[in-house]
């Protein structure tokens, strides 16, 4: 490696440079294409059944709003871009993987997308050591920071939870906290086999994960103020813990459907919240969709550009 990159290059356990692979057809230049076709299907796929009129008459026309959501959308991919960029020193177009990364887990299969980034990484960046270890630790820490942060918002919101008719329901709510405790305790446990990065950098991982988990809570709690203000405080804090309830769900897609669909049970009769949240629903779905086509576009133009080149 030139003494000019290694000097760029961050401390730590990795090094890397751009690779030149234009000799032949990459392996995760043909997985990026094809999952962007997936995504492209799984988008019109699950537009299908949505009511656009309703949502249409629902869509709030404030600046505020869009840019909040627009903010809300894009704080995963943020979050996850400091921390490679700390971890590898990774520049501005790791942000495109990034947000793939989220659309593919989103909209797809949760996970698929760390396993997208990872084949991302191995083509894009060239390591001392392979990339799997630190996309694996930072999976693992995101979701240990989700569980904890789950545990704290149940504990917060539990004395509300009169509010809601989940009576019936007391088993599975049971059982999902066994899930998000157990899984933690056996992180911890496992903790020293399983980790690969070194102290410092799990650390800051985890804080990380920590405060993006915080900002997307107090971000969708000031969406759904912005739309609907008159609604109790409290409200928005019961189902900003749903919402973590759900997103713990492993390999699940389109989590923010599934939770507006508990939302609207567990909501009963408060027909204006029971709307807001598939207005909710429907719009993330549609950042999906709108991003995800966007991105299946820019790799079928790319990749006829390429054919369509001279051979030099």
């Amino acid at each position: 490696m030139p003494d000019q990159t290694m000097a760029l290059a961050p401390t730590g356990t990795f090094a890397f440079e751009p690779q030149d692979r234009k000799a032949k057809p990459a392996p995760s230049g043909v997985l990026g294409t094809m999952l962007s076709l997936v995504v492209a299907g799984a988008a019109i796929y699950q537009v299908r059944d949505l009511d656009f009129s309703m949502i249409l008459a629902l869509v709030p026309t404030s600046p505020t709003f869009w840019g909040l959501f627009a903010v809300s959308y894009l704080i995963g991919p943020a979050g996850d871009w400091f921390i490679f960029q700390r971890l590898w020193g990774i520049g501005a177009s790791a942000f495109g993987a990034l947000v793939r990364k989220l659309i593919y887990n989103e909209l797809l299969v949760g996970y698929l997308g760390e396993i997208y980034f990872y084949g991302w990484a191995r083509q894009n960046l060239k390591f001392v050591t392979t990339p799997f270890g630190a996309v694996k630790d930072v999976a693992v820490l995101s979701a240990i920071a989700g569980n904890v942060t789950t545990l704290v918002f149940l504990a917060v919101a539990f004395p509300l939870a009169r509010m809601l008719s989940l009576h019936d329901h007391a088993t599975a709510i049971s059982l999902s906290l066994a899930f998000v405790i157990g899984t933690s305790l056996a992180v911890l446990l496992l903790r020293r086999s399983l980790f690969s990065l070194e102290r410092k950098e799990l650390r800051m991982v985890f804080a990380v994960h920590l405060l993006r988990i915080l900002a997307t809570a107090i971000l969708s709690a000031a969406l759904w103020h912005l739309v609907l203000p008159d609604v109790e405080l409290g409200w928005w804090l019961i189902l900003v813990t749903i919402r973590l309830l759900i997103s713990r769900l492993p390999f699940v897609p389109n989590k923010d459907v599934v939770f507006a669909g508990i939302a609207v049970f567990a909501l009963g009769g408060a027909v204006e919240m029971s709307a807001l949240m598939a207005l909710m629903a429907g719009l993330t779905l549609a950042a999906h969709m709108l991003v995800g086509l966007g991105f299946a576009l820019g790799d079928l133009f790319s990749k006829g550009r390429s054919h369509e080149a001279p051979a030099r």
